[in-house]
């Protein structure tokens, strides 16, 4: 039997399952911190495969195995290595408090609206992304992927709460930083979680789904759902399979180019992902700003003209390009040398298509696209029906190859 007793958080290791082990696995700190018996091997976890085949050798015969783990071992934890490896019969698991409830306890907040995200051993956009999108968020953090790396990848308008040495009467730190100050800092290994929040929704509604924020119920909404200039954005139908082709979810970051009203930038932030909406006029900058707000979602703005105003943003999962100008072709180039995933170009004039496609093939995506054309119910007079043509418009979407999705092509 394999028993994994969740520890570090203050609850102490049992002394009887102690007493019975034959061998002990943990952290260095987990086993420096615990009374372990004489008698057992000690083995120290770094990296994990030697570790399983140590504990290996003492399941096949029989005797006891303990494993100290932080907090809630199946939370992120080494529960999911060791039931692969041994199978979930073989585990006695002794949960503490996990790192993440003990963070919020000591801020009082509660956190079922929380999204937690891991970056240990991760890719840290991940959890970068999810920081931006969301106004709740817990980090676990690991090397490279701690405190300074995150304040460094985020903007102003959240505030980073640093938990460090959770459960040590003597050296537990619960900090407020900006993630300015928190990216100028050296914060050493302890560290339990990062709590990013937008203090201003700290406690939010009453929840019926814990964790990531439920999908939206609709999308695709309709246009006079958000603020615009003279019908001038994108209608429901173009961005129904928009939206189909951009994929947004939580992690992900997208890009709206030429975002006019941003009503593709506030949809991709209702189904969660990150967003950043670049728009070239003041009055489209506000727009975005207020269309935001008023569906409860967070969109970054830049003020600029694309390709020149992205050159300083990180690199995106997904991009939509809207409008059609003389730049047309530079701005899908630019936005495919660095989309890891999808690019969508929407496009009223015929003549902007084949410059739009050869962007696209030409930074290595397969290409494909449709001419929408709808027509939408409308009343006439005497209580009957006729059919409303909109505009048409080319739409055409362009996906990296899979085996390239992990880079970025330079």
């Amino acid at each position: 039997m394999i028993t994994v007793v969740g520890t570090g958080t203050g609850a102490p290791v049992p002394e009887d399952v102690l007493a019975a082990a034959e061998l002990v696995v943990g952290g260095r700190r987990h086993l420096t911190a615990t009374r372990l018996p004489e008698s057992a091997e000690h083995v120290v976890l770094g990296p994990l495969a030697p570790a399983l085949d140590t504990i290996a050798e003492y399941v096949e015969k029989e005797r006891p195995v303990v494993v100290l783990a932080s907090g809630d071992p199946g939370f992120f934890g080494i529960v999911r290595a060791l039931a692969e490896r041994f199978g979930a019969g073989r585990l006695d698991v002794r949960p503490g408090v996990s790192s993440v409830a003990t963070a919020f306890a000591r801020l009082g907040l509660p956190w079922d609206d929380a999204v937690v995200v891991s970056a240990h051993g991760r890719d840290l956009r991940t959890a970068v992304n999810v920081c931006r999108a969301h106004p709740k968020v817990a980090v676990l953090t690991g090397p490279g992927a701690g405190p300074a790396e995150l304040g460094a990848a985020l903007d102003g308008g959240r505030v980073l709460v640093v938990a460090s040495a959770l459960g040590d009467p003597e050296h537990e730190r619960v900090e407020r930083v900006t993630p300015a100050e928190a990216a100028a800092r050296d914060w050493g290994t302890a560290v339990s979680v990062v709590l990013c929040l937008d203090e201003a929704r700290a406690v939010g509604a009453v929840r019926t789904v814990a964790g990531v924020p439920e999908r939206p119920a609709r999308w695709a909404l309709e246009e006079g759902e958000f603020a615009h200039r003279d019908s001038m954005i994108t209608k429901f139908e173009v961005r129904a399979l928009a939206l189909a082709r951009l994929g947004p979810g939580p992690g992900d970051l997208v890009w709206d180019v030429g975002a006019g009203s941003g009503s593709v930038a506030v949809e991709c932030a209702r189904l969660g992902a990150a967003v950043v909406a670049v728009e070239k006029t003041p009055d489209g900058v506000g727009r975005i700003r207020a269309n935001a707000e008023a569906h409860g979602v967070d969109v970054r703005v830049v003020h600029g003209a694309a390709p020149a105003a992205l050159s300083g943003l990180d690199d995106p999962d997904a991009v939509f390009v809207g409008g059609g100008g003389a730049e047309l072709p530079a701005v899908v180039t630019a936005c495919a040398r660095r989309a890891r995933r999808t690019v969508v170009v929407a496009v009223a004039a015929l003549d902007r298509v084949p410059a739009a496609r050869e962007a696209l093939t030409g930074a290595g995506f397969s290409c494909d696209g449709v001419l929408l054309q709808s027509s939408r119910l409308a009343p006439l007079p005497g209580d009957v029906t006729r059919l409303a043509a909109t505009n048409p418009v080319f739409l055409l979407w362009g996906e990296r190859p899979r085996a390239r999705t992990e880079g970025v092509a330079q």
